[in-house]
């Protein structure tokens, strides 16, 4: 007879929807090899192809001055530290410079909730990024960040979006997702907004065309229900805009944060992978989280469900802040993935494939990653 999970894998492979009850099953569950594999079928069944890709890119910390005040986060300073800084226009070209001197094509730009940057700062950045590099994709600005475009400018948030894409913003990230639950919201992050928010700012992009994409964060002490709740949300989200390209998973960093919480485990962190692509039965694209579980896991994610490695981030600091300061360029990436058995493949951010690496092939321009 088969067991409980046995059964869960088995209506997730036959393509039927899996349930709240059946995500808790799965989280309670300590089979989490069985759940991984059954993942690992499911992405193989979305892309055939034996093909990882990851995108050559850079995060650009813009501004880290904040008035959200997140518990989890050790990056910020509040308005008026000493410490608090906005990079010049020249500053950020010449990173944007050295991402496509090094085959880049991403850039994602990423800060605090600075109140003291009227929205036209953003659209004349974007507006001038774009005329300078007509072929860098903007990934950027978190839901957070457009909440507080809204706030500042007196606009809707249809207006704010929509004068970010005229201005020519590509796409935006789905940071600041955390726990899509407003109970463990109000603990770690209680001014950055309820689920509900997030939420609007990405089906509102997905509405005006944009694409975006769906994070998770584990680890802040949230029940296995809200859990498979925030799973729900997304899934029902994608049901009614098809919008989120890819879906991504990390830990809780607690180093040097104002939440001191034990680290959750390698193993915790392949389990929720699993979980997730056996959930999330409508999001094709699933990005490996090396940055906070390290170059060995991503790697092992690749078993787990997840088809893609990410971007090989030329620099980060958000979760450097946090202790976690793992490392990958473009060549090393391409041993990882070979050494899953996979063939590495650069894509944009679109995941339109760029370049197939042959066996053996490096990219002659590399980097060494910058904080």
């Amino acid at each position: 007879m088969p067991n409980h999970i046995d059964l869960i894998i088995e209506k997730a492979l036959a393509g039927e929807r899996l349930s709240m009850e059946d995500g808790i099953a799965l989280w309670e569950s300590d089979e989490v090899e069985k759940i991984g594999e059954a993942a690992d079928q499911i992405m193989k069944k979305i892309h055939p192809e034996p093909v990882t890709t990851f995108v050559i890119g850079r995060n650009v910390n813009y501004t880290n001055i904040c008035d959200t005040y997140c518990r989890f986060c050790a990056f910020y300073r509040q308005p008026g530290s000493e410490e608090g800084y906005v990079l010049s226009n020249e500053e950020i070209f010449d990173k944007i410079q050295a991402t496509l001197d090094a085959g880049g094509t991403e850039i994602l730009m990423q800060g605090g909730t600075n109140p003291d940057l009227p929205f036209e700062y953003y659209t004349d950045l974007i507006k001038a990024i774009k005329h300078k590099f007509p072929e860098i994709y903007l990934h950027s600005f978190s839901p957070a960040e457009v909440m507080k475009m809204k706030e500042v400018s007196g606009l809707s948030l249809e207006e704010v979006i929509q004068g970010l894409k005229d201005a020519g913003l590509d796409s935006i990230p789905g940071g600041g997702a955390e726990i899509l639950d407003d109970r463990i919201r109000g603990k770690i992050s209680r001014l950055k907004g309820s689920w509900r928010d997030w939420m609007n700012v990405m089906q509102t992009c997905h509405r005006l065309g944009m694409h975006t994409t769906a994070t998770m964060v584990i680890g802040f002490g949230e029940t296995i229900e809200e859990r498979v709740q925030h799973l729900l949300r997304i899934r029902e989200a994608q049901d009614e805009t098809k919008g989120f390209l890819a879906f991504i998973v990390w830990t809780f960093q607690p180093d040097n944060t104002n939440m001191k919480r034990e680290k959750l485990s390698s193993r915790d962190y392949l389990k929720a992978v699993a979980i997730s692509r056996l959930m999330l039965d409508n999001i094709k694209n699933f990005q490996s989280s090396w940055v906070t579980m390290g170059p060995e896991i991503g790697k092992l994610s690749l078993q787990y469900g997840c088809n893609d490695f990410g971007s090989t981030m030329m620099e980060e600091n958000v979760v450097s802040a946090a202790g976690t300061t793992h490392k990958v360029n473009n060549n090393l990436a391409l041993r990882l993935i070979r050494e899953a058995g996979k063939t590495p493949a650069q894509r944009n951010t679109k995941y339109k494939i760029l370049h197939v690496f042959q066996d053996g092939e490096t990219t002659e321009r590399d980097f060494v990653m910058e904080n």
